[in-house]
């Protein structure tokens, strides 16, 4: 008995330091995607922002209008870039958190917009780890700042 508890107290370290170190991978993982959807918007690439989302995603734009699902909320994204040629929106996080599980995470931060009905404003996004790869579940986006 004492030798188990012995080996248990040993392995608690090496059992944290593994799951800090998977929690900043994760968390590197997720400011990637997001810098890269950043440039796919940029660049109107609609297939490099929705690479991101899960099938039932759910986007409440500044405005507070709301959209559920992959296919609907990239034929909204097309019809903006077809209307509008020059908006870009850039999301930077300030905080990251990876829930105890592993499989759900919460960033959070703010939003600056060029050529849009608002300057930006604050956002956080839900994110679900599936079958090892991080996806969007939800963002949401409030505008603060007026043009």
């Amino acid at each position: 008995m004492f030798k188990r508890l012995v080996i248990l107290v040993l392995l608690l370290p090496v059992k944290f330091a593994f799951a800090q170190s998977n929690e900043q991978s994760d968390i590197a993982t997720i400011k990637a995607s997001r810098t890269a959807s950043n440039v796919a918007i940029a660049k109107h690439d609609i297939d490099g922002i929705s690479k991101y989302w899960l099938p039932d995603f759910v986007q409440t734009i500044g405005r507070g209008t709301s959209l559920t699902g992959k296919d609907t909320i990239i034929a909204s994204w097309k019809a903006l870039f077809k209307t509008n040629k020059s908006v870009v929106y850039v999301r930077t996080p300030s905080a990251i958190v990876i829930g105890d599980n592993g499989i759900m995470a919460w960033e959070t931060g703010t939003w600056t917009a060029k050529n849009s009905y608002s300057k930006g404003g604050n956002y956080s996004a839900m994110w679900r780890k599936i079958d090892g790869t991080w996806k969007l579940q939800a963002e949401l986006f409030v505008s603060l700042k007026k043009l």
